[in-house]
């Protein structure tokens, strides 16, 4: 192994032999950011020769087919096992006609996925059942798990809001949780990340910056959120069907949402005290897309103009958040089909409040991209590896 330092870019040259029978999937290299960019300053950047194989458990839902997409414009990453046990046997093209074009394995049930020829694993299971599977994982691999069985470090929460005991307490304690921006270094050392909700991560990107400056009361954060309907998952279910949906707005989970611990677990954690959060989500007749409108109350002194500094201060540099110029609102169209966060501050008509709007797409920066996002810094490849899809507009 040699390497050699280009600037502030740690090159390493570390070659991987790769399974002949793994398809190689990825079409193209990807265009790397500015290295002046924050996050991908002193990275290491492995050699372009070596392969990642990928596994993908629970490919025939939204997130599965979503990470197939994404990763289709992976300079480094191949796809050697995709599961799906009520799809075993069939092609990913058959359950989803828009990835015919790609070359890939066909699906298995997991209990007859060999592992041998993975070195990574994406985990886009149910909730309630990714503990006992990534518990039978092998050790060595490289886990990121988009479900809800490992965001919550307390196991009594777990318990309290997904209605069953927690069934892998020991990997908890290893689980990090990974919210790219707030937490890259200890994502970079982990091997079994926590994916973050869509809610979660659209609430706690423009609060947290917010609430470590001081510049924000904890009480009375009222947030108002707004989901595609994709969000929902691909399952059959009665009340996400077309004429259920259609032309109206759709409240759900008041005030018992199972992501309102996972929201006030990293305010938490950005305060150092207990945060409680009004929360309400609601379905939109549209396939994906998530804003959140929150409304917060400002600690004394502090003007909008703070609030829009610490944000600008937060996240300039960050390829993937950014925070619009004053006055510009944020739209879900601006984000569909990519892996950015936009977001603004606006003073309320009160007194002592501001208003933030923080959009994101939920299949992407709310779930399959920031996944990707997660195991590029945990493999030492750029962030941005196969997420440059710009947004789709109109």
């Amino acid at each position: 192994m040699s390497s050699t330092n280009l600037g502030s870019v740690n090159v390493d040259f570390r070659f991987r032999p790769t399974n002949s029978k793994a398809k190689r999937f990825w079409v193209g290299a990807s265009v790397g950011s500015s290295p002046s960019s924050l996050q991908f300053r002193n990275v290491k950047v492995h050699n372009s020769k070596e392969t990642v194989r990928i596994g993908l458990l629970g490919a025939s839902g939204y997130t599965g087919a979503e990470i197939v997409r994404l990763l289709a414009n992976h300079p480094h990453f191949s796809i050697t096992v995709l599961t799906a046990d009520r799809k075993a046997g069939k092609s990913m093209g058959s359950v989803f006609p828009h990835l015919i074009t790609q070359d890939l394995p066909n699906l298995v049930a997991v209990k007859d996925a060999d592992f041998s020829d993975v070195d990574a694993v994406f985990c886009c299971l149910p909730h309630g059942t990714t503990q006992e599977i990534i518990k039978g994982l092998p050790k060595e691999l490289k886990i990121v798990d988009l479900s809800a069985d490992f965001r919550l470090r307390n196991i009594d929460e777990y318990e309290k809001w997904y209605k069953q005991p927690h069934k892998a307490p020991e990997l908890q304690k290893e689980a990090v949780y990974g919210l790219t921006e707030i937490s890259r270094e200890e994502i970079r050392n982990a091997r079994l990340i926590a994916n973050p909700g869509c809610y979660p991560t659209s609430i706690q990107l423009p609060l947290v910056p917010l609430i470590k400056g001081n510049l924000i009361e904890l009480r009375n954060i009222i947030i108002d959120a707004k989901s595609g309907i994709s969000g929902a998952g691909r399952g059959a279910n009665e009340a996400n069907l077309y004429t259920e949906i259609s032309e109206g707005i759709h409240s759900y989970g008041i005030t018992s949402h199972r992501h309102v611990p996972e929201i006030e677990q990293g305010l938490a954690d950005a305060s150092h005290s207990k945060v409680t959060v009004s929360f309400t989500p609601h379905l939109m007749p549209m396939n994906r897309g998530m804003q959140s409108t929150i409304y917060v109350e400002m600690s004394p002194g502090v003007t909008v103009d703070d609030l829009y500094q610490q944000l600008k201060n937060a996240y300039e540099g960050e390829e993937f958040v950014k925070l619009l110029n004053k006055g510009d609102i944020p739209h879900t169209n601006h984000v569909k089909g990519s892996n950015y966060c936009l977001m603004n501050v606006f003073q309320d008509r009160i007194p002592g409040r501001a208003i933030i709007i923080s959009v994101i797409d939920n299949l992407v920066k709310g779930a399959s991209g920031q996944a990707i996002q997660n195991l590029n810094l945990m493999l030492g490849y750029p962030e941005n590896s196969g997420l440059h899809c710009l947004p789709l507009f109109p």
